[in-house]
C-alpha cells in the first residue's frame, strides 16, 4: 500500500519560512494531482496547494505569492516553501496524492506560527 510520509512542520515566528515534505513510498510519476491541504482544529480540510504530473499549480488565495508548491518525480517528494507566514497559517497540514481514481493522505504535520 502506497504511503505518503509528511516532515517539516514545526513553530516559526510571524513573517518566518517553513518547508513541508510529503515523500512517497513509490514512484511520484504513477500519480496523477499531488498536493496540500491545511485543517483547523474541527473544521474541514481546505486546499492550499497542487501541483499536476506536468508541473502547472493551483493555489489557495489566501497563500498565493508566499507559499510555493513543488513536485520532484526522481526523489518522489513534492514540497511547500511557505514563506512569509502569518499567525493564521497555523493548521494542521496534509498532504495527498491522487492515482487510480483513490487519494492517498500523509499522516499530517503541525506548522505553528506565533511571536
Amino acid at each position: 500500500q502506497v504511503q505518503l510520509v509528511e516532515s517539516g512542520g514545526g513553530w516559526v515566528q510571524p513573517g518566518g519560512s517553513l518547508r513541508l515534505s510529503c515523500a512517497a513510498s513509490e514512484s511520484t510519476f504513477n500519480f496523477g494531482t499531488m498536493g496540500c491541504y491545511r485543517q483547523p482544529p474541527g473544521k474541514e480540510r481546505d486546499m492550499v496547494a497542487l501541483i499536476g504530473n506536468s508541473g502547472g499549480t493551483n493555489y489557495a488565495n489566501a497563500v498565493r505569492e508566499r507559499f510555493i508548491i513543488i513536485r520532484n518525480n526522481t526523489k518522489n517528494t513534492i514540497y511547500l516553501q511557505m514563506n512569509r507566514l502569518k499567525t493564521e497559517d497555523t493548521d494542521g497540514y496534509f498532504c495527498y496524492g491522487d492515482r487510480d481514481l483513490s487519494r492517498t493522505w500523509g499522516q499530517g504535520t503541525q506548522v505553528t506560527v506565533s511571536s
